[in-house]
């Protein structure tokens, strides 16, 4: 885990400090992103394609991407709007508490999409916001005694860490609510001019009735919006479904001067600033989680298309839930697991693996099970592509020849193929994963069978195929620094959730030894039965009995019922 925080921080490039102005929020579409530097995970550099997004390899297969557009409901063809660069905003966390696996779906998605726009050869302005200013975190920092400010900052960085964690690449801009009142308040001034919003004793309203398009993004009517859920329910606006710009100062809040009284921002306001001082008001993405759709979004367009006509966001991206017994996790329902909760048990990358193992749009189930079963199919990928490294350092790479067996070189084009028309329709990440089966499966059979051990150009085989599983692996930020690293934190997980020490585990071994030699069969199967009950598989060999992690017999036969 430490070698995973040391590398991220979150980037605030000096420029913006100094040019983000209430003048830079004048209806710009025309932003010519600047350079960042290239971030990468691990000390695995992330592969790129040598090819732009409209060229084919040699077999016919364009590097293009198609995306689920929420505004039109079908897939896109993404085209950015300037060559070679991406926009992309990404709606943070309200920072009150320690972000659950719902939060870590959503910013494990959009951190694949962030790792193929790049592998695609785009240069990525990717900005992920901080709300630090809301209803939700003045009520948690008045529970605690803490002022609110300070309460959100401590829960960003733990929301770092949970992103290290996770593997997920830092965006290029990190901003804070509290870090741009100014612009924000040059917004809400935009917008008044316009005609979009009133003013009622310090707080301004947006005036949904002056903006007939509302509900464009959603599909739904007015009066489906939800009074009371941050959308204040107030008497004294024209509209029920009018939502709150500035809110006037009440008695223990942090307020800021502004031209209608001391007051703060309301929720949907901040990420239309935001997105418009980093991106223009027209950019290529804006995603974020299903749940947002309506009234975040819905909400965002109807901001930004008042404060400047030419507002346009070309691609709006959102990804499905995580579930519990069908019903969406969240805080608010009180049904939800934090990260750190679901870490203490189970490897980041596998929580990050099970995450990926259905399309982003997709709802996924949480349980046990899951965990588990991404948890043995992390251990099975690692194990195999350490076993290459192991065989691979025995021989001097100068010495292997360039050429490849036929079968080899099948294999790879069709592994090729299927992860590339799978990310680049719409990001099938669990398509992707699929195909890593029949290389791995290949790469076993060239180490451990008889008759791969036979074969022709073997380790050349088998050096070309961990290179193809290894460069899949780094675009689904899921490389780890060290395979033997990483696979004995998988058997610490193990024995932790078995409620074993490895000793022990080492102790039974040697008893089930002495059984076998004693002929006293019912006691060895006894013991690899109990030992596989709690998830530790033994594996028998000609060099003794050494053990794995495995699902628990009573989930396994879940999985076959």
């Amino acid at each position: 885990m430490a070698t995973l925080l040391k590398w991220y921080k979150p980037l605030f490039p000096p420029r913006y400090r100094t040019t983000l102005t209430s003048k830079s929020l004048h209806c710009r579409t025309n932003i010519r992103f600047p350079t960042f530097p290239a971030i990468n995970c691990s000390t695995h550099s992330l592969p790129t394609s040598n090819h732009r997004n409209d060229v084919s390899n040699s077999r016919g297969i364009k590097k293009e991407l198609w995306l689920y557009n929420t505004m039109s409901k079908q897939k896109e063809l993404f085209k950015p709007k300037f060559e070679g660069k991406v926009g992309m905003y990404v709606c943070g966390v309200t920072a009150y508490d320690l972000s659950h696996i719902g939060h870590a779906r959503v910013y494990v998605a959009f951190d694949v999409l962030y790792r193929y726009l790049r592998y695609l050869g785009y240069e990525v302005n990717y900005v992920r916001n901080f709300t630090d200013v809301d209803d939700k975190i003045i009520a948690r920092a008045n529970a605690l005694g803490e002022d609110p400010i300070k309460l959100s900052r401590r829960y960003c960085e733990e929301f770092h860490h949970d992103m290290a964690y996770l593997n997920c690449l830092p965006p290029s801009v990190e901003p804070r609510v509290s870090d741009h009142i100014p612009q924000i308040i040059d917004m809400i001034k935009q917008i008044i001019d316009n005609g979009y919003a009133y003013t009622i004793n310090g707080d301004v309203y947006f005036s949904i009735d002056k903006f007939p398009e509302y509900g464009r993004l959603s599909g739904r009517k007015l009066e489906d919006n939800r009074a009371g859920e941050r959308v204040a329910v107030d008497s004294r606006k024209k509209n029920t479904a009018d939502f709150a710009l500035w809110k006037s100062a009440k008695a223990g809040e942090p307020c800021w001067e502004s031209p209608w009284g001391p007051g703060r921002p309301g929720w949907h306001i901040e990420c239309s600033a935001m997105s418009a001082a980093y991106l223009s008001y027209s950019f290529d993405i804006h995603g974020g989680g299903m749940d947002l759709v309506f009234p975040h979004h819905e909400n965002e367009i109807a901001q930004s298309c008042a404060a400047c006509h030419e507002s346009r966001v070309s691609y709006w991206v959102h990804n499905g839930f995580v579930t519990i017994d069908s019903e969406k996790m969240s805080k608010s329902l009180g049904n939800f697991f934090t990260i750190r909760q679901v870490i203490e048990l189970y490897h980041p990358l596998a929580l990050r693996l099970f995450l990926m193992g259905s399309h982003y749009r997709s709802p996924i189930n949480y349980s046990d099970l899951h965990l588990e079963s991404a948890s043995d199919r992390a251990f099975y990928i690692y194990q195999t592509l350490h076993d290459c490294e192991s065989t691979m350092a025995q021989y001097d790479g100068a010495s292997l020849k360039d050429s490849l067996p036929p079968e080899t070189v099948t294999c790879i084009s069709k592994f090729q193929d299927e992860c590339l028309i799978s990310m680049s329709d719409d990001l099938h990440t669990s398509v992707a994963l699929a195909a890593i089966t029949e290389p791995l499966k290949t790469i076993n059979d060239l180490l451990h069978t008889r008759k791969g051990k036979k074969q022709e150009l073997r380790i050349e085989s088998v050096a070309a195929l961990e290179k193809e599983i290894r460069n899949i692996l780094a675009i689904l930020g899921l490389l780890p620094d060290s395979y033997s690293e990483v696979l004995q934190q998988l058997k610490d997980y193990a024995l932790k959730r078995a409620k074993l020490t490895e000793d022990q585990v080492l102790l039974k071994i040697e008893e089930r030894n002495v059984a076998r030699n004693n002929k006293d069969y019912e006691k060895s199967d006894a013991i690899r039965k109990d030992l596989a009950a709690v998830g530790i598989a033994l594996m028998d060999n000609p060099q003794g009995t050494t053990w794995r992690p495995a699902i628990p017999l009573a989930l396994q036969e879940l999985v076959y019922s």
